[in-house]
């Protein structure tokens, strides 16, 4: 069976004509979208685990990269002009003006996470596949229902080279950070024992 994508012309947006529409008010305010490779993504619903995870990472990389970096949740980082996703945590460079002038940049951003309950296959593959043509160097999917860490370097314009799955017991160094170690056991939600 053939994949309807490659049979069908599909208008692709731009992030301009992503932000007129945002601003016209063609989304709702309850809706959550974002751009990428130009298709406007519908964002799936957070669980109480997605939340958890990104509350405990967003916290341990606040107090472990205090003054070196910026922790953004769920903001937009522009990737191209054909992609704007919004990662559930993005790393990136300290900004004199705190990014009023723009969003982060592949080339501002250090580290990106996203969390995935029910997006693995969308973190893994079509993500993925985003962040690597950017060239975001280091990119990971903290899989809270298998209770793994997958990780994604060495960006080609084809995907990433290197992908790794990490258990929960393992442990991970930023590549930006070679001081920081990270239990992967920090990141995901508690087990909650009945």
């Amino acid at each position: 069976m053939q994949n309807t994508e490659t049979t069908l012309q599909l208008r692709l947006w731009t992030v301009e004509e992503y932000h007129r529409m945002a601003e016209a008010g063609i989304f709702g305010a309850d809706e959550r979208v974002e751009l990428l490779e130009g298709k406007i993504i519908w964002m799936i619903a957070k669980g109480t685990a997605h939340r958890s995870a990104t509350t405990r990472t967003d916290r341990l990389l606040q107090n472990s990269l205090k003054d070196l970096a910026l922790i953004c949740v769920q903001d937009p980082v522009k990737l191209n002009d054909r992609s704007e996703p919004e990662p559930d945590i993005a790393v990136v460079k300290i900004d004199p003006l705190d990014y009023a002038d723009h969003h982060p940049t592949p080339s501002e951003v250090y580290l990106i996470i996203e969390v995935a309950d029910s997006s693995l296959q969308l973190d893994c593959v079509t993500k993925s596949q985003a962040y690597s043509q950017a060239g975001i160097t280091d990119y990971w999917v903290l899989d809270v229902i298998n209770r793994q860490l997958h990780v994604f370097r060495q960006p080609t314009p084809q995907g990433y080279e290197s992908k790794v799955v990490l258990a929960e017991d393992a442990t991970i160094t930023p590549l930006e950070f070679p001081d920081l170690q990270i239990a992967v056991l920090d990141m995901l939600p508690p087990v909650i024992r009945n």
